[in-house]
């Protein structure tokens, strides 16, 4: 409907024009008789010549109205066709009556067809059309917020051999373990595999039937690292590398506190690995008499537990620890504090009762049996980087086989919690050791005994892997409060930031600044648009915070945005469907706009036919 708006108060177009047209004929026809009525008895025209002059104005207004507003036609809705990202000249086809096409700057150069920067100038340029069907690859996120109330139909190619499903991180943490899950398509029978940013292999494995893969890999140090995955056909081509740029961050390393009851293997080698990872650890064993070895003792209160993020203790120090102690160390886990308690030998009774006040139900545990941990299937290759270019001695040349992974042992513990969670399993996927919440802080019981095998059987990686993911769970979790990146990081593609402060830029890899606006729909989340224009790292700047994030190149992993595209228009086909098929009932039927030229032919015709007949004597009495 045309309208006009003045202020706060909008106006129907046909209103207005119409009430003008029907003033000024007013006026006409009123100043016709008047000034025939004011004329001399001997002067005046003939009556019918007056008559037809006022009738002629309503009938010359009406022909102007409807030749600036004519009349509309009820019509049928037509189609736009619009044609995406490699969309083939024969999926056009013979449109029909009242269809258009349009192709979007993505499209490849189609002869005939009217180009458009994007679908919301299409739907502009057309709006009678209430159907849209679209082909090739998708709309752009530029174009599907254009769509509102139209029925979309989707019609995609078929997707290329490839990687279509990424869930990698973009930040780790320096020596821990990441993961990243994916889907490939088309590559039956193929296999995934993960390079180091040295090009080691550090993982691989086989695609199952819908595709699916999952890999892991541990960093070395803080700074920007990129992996790669490559994925393999059946035939194990290479059908496609993908960069998997991350931002390795040195988190502050956690403080612990290491209480034995006695100096053993376990521990020497718990101390030498939490040296070589960076950890505060602070040991105290018992000897027996009041002796102590390791560390400058310390008092185990409130006060000095707030300096540790970690207590690791066995059975002993837990069964030596006095009321006042056991209070503190309580109040300390509520407060966030992580606990892992080493079972070594049998429980006492008084033991198995403190347990299971703390959540845990628990036998005694009297026997031992030999278990091994479970660790992904990799190849010795894989291994072999993951461990590194040496042990402690010797050097492992690259034809020598890898280490297998030894018989550990652990106390036939049965250890049973409602919300626990597995800390460790072993190769049947059995849990091993088991933690849980407990107010703020995190408590595990552990009924490994002797995890140092695992180093003196030259499997270095898997014993600092199995303590580094037990401290990473269980420590007290650091305060922090990354920049989160949201959606796809390509360049043209919009990214929200969040967690920013009001102050905050980003500076692409070119060192051009650019301010970020928060978005007050946001709240407290913060979040701002950014569309990067250049491909590698960018920076952005937060108050005194300062945080990287990758972008990729238009061209890379085209798999990997054409299935983004791909599902996101399929959704918006499938929502769009649902709400039409819900309003079809209340849907107006479409008015098509008349044709002008006949009116206004009609008006000048009439127009030129009322100016001659005002100047010609007709009906005038003849002079004497």
């Amino acid at each position: 409907m045309n309208a006009m708006t003045f202020g706060t108060h909008t106006f129907d177009l046909a209103v207005v024009v119409g009430c003008v047209l029907a003033i000024v004929v007013v006026f006409s026809m009123t100043r016709l008789i008047v000034r025939h009525m004011r004329t001399a008895a001997t002067q005046r025209a003939a009556t019918w010549r007056v008559a037809v002059l006022v009738l002629a104005q309503p009938v010359c207004a009406a022909l102007l109205y409807f030749a600036l507003l004519p009349p509309t036609t009820p019509g049928e809705a037509g189609t736009l066709v619009v044609a995406t990202a490699e969309t083939p000249a024969s999926a056009l086809g013979a449109g029909q009556g009242g269809d258009a096409v349009v192709a979007l700057p993505e499209a490849p150069a189609l002869a005939g067809v009217e180009r458009a920067p994007d679908l919301g100038t299409a739907l502009r340029r057309h709006p009678g059309m209430q159907r849209i069907r679209v082909l090739g690859a998708g709309l752009e996120a530029r174009d599907r917020e254009a769509v509102h109330g139209d029925a979309v139909a989707f019609v995609p190619n078929a997707l290329k051999p490839g990687l279509i499903e990424l869930d990698a991180p973009v930040r780790a943490i320096a020596g821990g373990t990441f993961r990243i899950d994916g889907r490939a398509h088309g590559l039956r029978g193929g296999s995934a595999e993960l390079r180091d940013p040295a090009g080691l292999r550090v993982d691989r494995a086989a695609l199952n039937e819908e595709g699916r893969f999952t890999l892991s890999a541990t960093t070395r140090v803080p700074g920007a690292a990129t992996f790669t995955l490559r994925l393999r056909d059946a035939a194990q081509r290479v059908v496609e590398e993908i960069a998997l740029p991350l931002e390795v961050e040195a988190q502050p390393a956690p403080r612990a506190l290491l209480l034995a009851g006695a100096p053993g293997p376990e521990i020497k080698y718990l101390r030498r690995w939490a040296r070589d990872a960076g950890i505060a650890l602070q040991v105290q064993m018992s000897v027996g008499g009041g002796a102590q070895l390791g560390d400058a003792p310390i008092a185990l209160n409130a006060t000095s537990l707030k300096g540790f993020d970690l207590v690791i203790l066995d059975d002993r120090a837990w069964s030596s620890l006095g009321e006042g102690q056991r209070v503190a160390l309580t109040d300390a886990l509520h407060g966030g504090l992580g606990v892992l308690l080493r079972v070594t030998a049998a429980l006492s009774e008084s033991e198995q009762r403190r347990l299971r006040a703390l959540g845990f139900a628990v036998d005694a545990g009297r026997d031992a049996v030999d278990v091994h941990l479970l660790e992904s299937r990799r190849d010795d290759d894989a291994l072999r980087a993951r461990i590194g270019p040496g042990t402690r001695d010797q050097a492992r040349s690259a034809a020598a086989p890898v280490p297998e992974s030894p018989a550990l042992t652990r106390r036939t513990l049965r250890v049973a919690a409602n919300d626990g969670i597995a800390l460790l399993r072993d190769q049947g996927d059995q849990p091993l050791a088991l933690w849980r919440a407990e107010g703020r802080g995190r408590v595990a019981v552990w009924p490994l005994t002797d995890t140092y095998r695992l180093v003196l059987a030259g499997r270095d990686d898997l014993h600092a892997e199995t303590w580094s993911d037990a401290v990473a769970t269980l420590a007290r979790a650091q305060s922090s409060s990354p920049i989160s990146v949201e959606g796809e990081s390509r360049v043209g593609e919009r990214v929200a930031l969040c967690g920013l402060s009001r102050a905050a830029t980003v500076a692409s890899p070119s060192g051009k600044q650019t301010p970020l606006s928060i978005d007050p729909a946001s709240g407290t989340r913060a979040c701002a648009a950014y569309w990067p224009r250049e491909a590698g790292w960018h920076q952005v700047t937060s108050q005194s915070r300062t945080q990287r994030f990758n972008v990729r190149a238009v061209n890379e992993a085209p798999n990997l945005h054409a299935n983004l595209v791909r599902e996101a228009t399929l959704r918006l086909a499938a929502e769009s469907s649902a709400a039409n098929s819900a309003n079809a009932a209340n849907r107006p039927v479409p008015q098509n706009p008349g044709e002008r030229w006949p009116w206004w032919l009609a008006w000048l015709l009439a127009s030129a036919a009322l100016w001659w007949f005002e100047r010609a004597r007709i009906g005038f009495a003849k002079a004497s």
